[in-house]
């Protein structure tokens, strides 16, 4: 089977602060994220291994592993590009008019968007969606579940898991919230909704 890879940052370690510190993109990415790349190759190893001795119990038991680590995988490489060095403001186009249309203005979806990242309990995302209508919600989800196992995909999502901020924040998950605004790269968001909307996006 084809082994899933670490893909580089777009941006140096620093290049988020004042809001998100080198240190923790530098232990969140080479560290976390390699953690869910290596699990997800050394399950697919246990995998052959179990197949080829028709351990059908060990399989099932790694195929919900090797899920949990490659939702891992998936969710941070798109997070890493959710947000830039340029990002913050407002997005336009289509993307701010389906804001204004299904989550009531870009006031009321931040609040509320911070509002359900703060209420994930342990630890989780929080995301906006786009279902098959086109129409976007705000949702979260436990662990590494991602928003694909319910037919729906990530347009923009932020990890509120405590390695995401606690070096600066510590259990202050509200102010990263609010401050993880100013990274968000719309540009990219806009990318996501119009491939979701052309029905050709796959993750």
């Amino acid at each position: 089977m084809t082994k899933y890879a670490l893909p580089d940052l777009p941006y140096d370690y620093g290049a988020l602060e004042p809001h998100i510190s080198a240190k923790i993109m530098q232990l969140h990415h080479d560290k976390h994220h390699k953690t869910y790349v290596d699990g997800a190759n050394q399950t697919l190893d246990a995998l052959t291994d179990a197949r080829e001795k028709n351990d059908f119990a060990r399989i099932a038991a790694l195929e919900h592993q090797l899920a949990f680590h490659v939702s891992g995988h998936v969710l941070h490489s798109i997070f890493w590009k959710n947000m830039s060095p340029n990002g913050g403001g407002k997005p336009s186009g289509e993307v701010l008019a389906a804001i204004d249309r299904d989550l009531g203005g870009m006031e009321k979806f931040q609040t509320d968007f911070n509002a359900a990242g703060a209420r994930v309990f342990g630890s989780g995302w929080v995301f906006v969606t786009v279902g098959s209508s086109g129409r976007l919600a705000i949702e979260t989800r436990p662990n590494q579940d991602n928003p694909i196992m319910d037919g729906k995909r990530m347009l923009l999502g932020n990890d509120v898991w405590e390695h995401a901020y606690y070096l600066r924040y510590q259990n202050r998950r509200a102010d990263y919230l609010k401050v993880w605004w100013n990274t968000v790269n719309w540009k990219v968001v806009g990318e996501r909704y119009a491939a979701a909307r052309a029905g050709v996006l796959e993750i």
